[in-house]
């Protein structure tokens, strides 16, 4: 089965074909980093770093940037709020994000680009299109320069809509609409106000100013991937306007653009996009309070990318409980086999989901599967357990899920701190236990075995050694 993806632009599962053999160039919009990142600002990070480790292990060579928006109107605003710089509060809140991205395991990119270090590149893009005929400087001294959408008779084609039914552009003042040809006309350069700091502008031929949104990003792909290059991404809510814009002015400065996109689709509260504004949001420290990253990950990875998921604690927990039992097997098997080896074979039936669209609700069932086979191997150290469990390890490595990973070493939530702890000493008991039996003493090995019991642990004695969990709250002795 060929590698397939649902492309926004056609509306259709298509075959995946590179422009070039064995590369991928994939440009995913990053974040505005005006505030904490959410649960829901990270769904886009997960997705796409499951997206581009599938793509090298079908044997491609990636380059995968992933921009950062570090100015725009909203940074602007929140820093005048907070008394601050606006770069002041774009850094920290990019710190923020790199930490909640490194938390879950999502790989770096190739490179990061941050829109303020190239407004070079933006200015002569803009100055490409107004020589082109698709952009015009407004006809007064604001500085302001739009595209002009009715010049590019395709605009509108990756949203499947039509000008005319379009509302206007909502990038500047209302009452700024008369300085368009047309009301929706968008923003590629932004005169400088007084009411904003100096800093936030920078020398162009009309003026001092900054870049509009969606001319940020077209310059910024341009730059790291060429005119053309394959796969585009991002968060459903950026298909239109933000991504008809770039494809719109790129296209017109007559660059090919991407020749697939991928969209995936929102975390939601209540039937809500979560977002700041909605006040519904779900703060990665926070959710980390409650599970380990690893299970933040496998519950938004369970979900295909193109899926709403409704979030719900209830939701996560099952997930989390779901992800240990693949972990128990795992602990199981290593301590049969002394470890579990890296570089298993992927289960055939987690391929062809993977291959067909990112089906990650399918592959993780094949990974269930596995375990469930791998379980019943358990007692008896064969090759076939060796080679199911290094299966299971690599196709969790493929989702960024291997709990051996070191991205999972360090931090966790203090829920995870404390079930280490727990086990450091319920260990150390369970030790003074066997070592009372070898010595004989019964009576000092059942004293213990109460201990761990009145503190409502379960000990299970198996051929590898002895396994606690917490009782259930619902049992009884």
């Amino acid at each position: 089965m060929n590698l397939r993806f649902y492309d926004t632009a056609t509306r259709e599962v298509r075959d995946f074909v590179p422009l070039e053999e064995g590369k991928v160039g994939i440009y995913l919009c990053g974040l505005t980093v005006q505030s904490e990142p959410h649960v829901g600002h990270i769904r886009s990070g997960v997705n796409f770093d499951v997206l581009q480790r599938w793509l090298r292990a079908r044997g491609h060579d990636v380059t995968f940037i992933r921009n950062t928006t570090d100015i725009d109107d909203k940074i602007l605003a929140k820093s005048a709020e907070q008394g601050r710089p606006w770069y002041n509060l774009a850094y920290e809140m990019s710190g923020e994000l790199t930490r909640a991205y490194a938390a879950l395991n999502v790989a770096r990119p190739t490179y990061e680009p941050a829109a303020t270090g190239h407004i070079p590149e933006m200015v002569e893009m803009i100055s490409s299109l107004i020589e082109r005929g698709h952009a015009y400087a407004a006809g007064d001294d604001s500085g302001d320069v739009y595209f002009d959408v009715r010049s590019w008779p395709s605009y509108g084609e990756l949203s499947g809509q039509k000008v005319d039914d379009m509302e206007a552009s909502a990038d500047v003042d209302p009452h700024q609409v008369s300085r368009k040809r047309d009301p929706r006309d968008f923003a590629l350069w932004k005169g400088k106000k007084a009411s904003e700091p100096d800093t936030a502008s920078w020398p162009s031929p009309w003026g001092r100013g900054r870049p509009g949104w969606h001319i940020e990003c077209s310059a910024m792909a341009g730059k790291y991937l060429g005119p053309a290059f394959d796969i585009h991404g991002g968060g459903l809510d950026l298909r239109f306007p933000h991504h008809e814009n770039e494809q719109a002015q790129s296209r017109a400065a007559g660059h090919p653009f991407a020749s697939y996109w991928l969209h995936n689709a929102w975390i939601t509260t209540s039937g809500e996009k979560m977002s700041k504004s909605l006040g519904n949001s779900l703060l990665v420290p926070n959710v980390l309070e409650r599970v380990r990253a690893v299970e933040l990950r496998f519950y938004m990875v369970s979900a295909h990318y193109r899926s709403h998921v409704e979030f719900s604690f209830e939701a996560l927990d099952e997930a989390a409980a779901g992800f240990r039992r693949i972990e128990n097997f795992l602990d199981r098997a290593a301590a049969e086999l002394g470890e579990v080896p890296t570089g298993g074979t992927l289960c055939a039936d987690f391929v062809t989901a993977m291959d067909d669209d990112l089906g990650t609700p399918a592959a993780v069932a094949a990974i269930h599967d596995a375990v469930r086979e791998g379980n019943k191997l358990l007692g008896d150290a064969t090759d076939a357990l060796r080679g199911c469990a290094a299966s299971v390890r690599a196709m969790l490595d493929v989702l960024g899920l291997d709990p051996a990973d070191p991205a999972y070493a360090t931090g966790g939530s203090d829920e995870a701190r404390l079930t280490e702890a727990v086990d450091a000493l319920v260990r150390g008991l369970l030790e003074q236990r066997n070592q009372a039996r070898v010595d004989k003493d019964y009576a000092s090995a059942d004293a213990i075995r109460d201990r761990i019991k009145a503190a409502g642990i379960d000990v299970e004695d198996t051929p590898s050694g002895p396994k606690w969990s917490l009782r259930d709250q619902q049992g009884t002795d």
